[in-house]
C-alpha cells in the first residue's frame, strides 16, 4: 500500500491510500481519482514529506476518515443529514423526481445519480433538483 497527498484543481487537499504507484497511475489514466473535497478530477500528487515514524507520543495522527477543515466537517454533516433523512434512487434519480413532480408518485425525499442531459431537462421542466456538493455513497442490499 501507498498513500499519497493530492490536490485537485480547486487548491483542495486531501490524502488517499493506493494499491501500489502502478494501481494509482492506472486509476489516474481512467479519471478515477477525484477530490474528497469538490468531487472534482483533476487531481495531482501533491508535495509530500517522508512518513518519520517517532515515539508513540508524538505519532498521533489524524485518521484519513476524519475531516481537516471547517469545509469539510460541514460538507461531512451535509452529507450524513442527507442520507440519514432521504431515500437513495441511484441512477433512478431523474425518473423518481419528475414523477414526484407530476404527482404520479408520493413526495418524498431522495438524492441519486443522473447524467448532466437528464439533470437539465428535469430543470427545464420546473421539476426542483440541485446537484449535491458530493458523490452519493452507492448503498447496495
Amino acid at each position: 500500500m501507498i498513500q499519497y497527498a493530492l490536490k485537485c484543481a480547486e487548491g483542495h487537499s486531501f490524502d488517499s491510500w493506493f494499491q501500489s504507484a502502478s494501481a494509482f497511475d492506472k486509476l489516474m489514466r481512467a479519471g478515477m481519482i477525484s477530490c474528497a473535497v469538490c468531487g472534482g478530477t483533476k487531481v495531482e500528487k501533491a508535495i509530500m514529506a517522508p512518513n518519520v515514524r517517532g515515539s508513540r507520543k508524538s505519532d498521533e495522527r489524524r485518521a484519513l476518515s476524519t475531516p481537516a477543515s471547517p469545509a469539510e466537517q460541514a460538507l461531512a454533516e451535509l452529507r450524513k443529514k442527507v442520507e440519514e433523512n432521504s431515500d437513495y434512487v441511484g441512477m433512478n434519480f431523474a425518473a423518481e423526481a419528475r414523477a414526484m413532480h407530476e404527482g404520479s408518485a408520493p413526495e418524498r425525499s431522495i438524492y441519486g445519480e443522473a447524467r448532466a442531459d437528464e439533470a437539465r431537462k428535469l430543470l427545464e421542466d420546473g421539476v426542483p433538483v440541485a446537484p449535491l456538493p458530493f458523490t452519493p455513497n452507492r448503498k447496495t442490499n
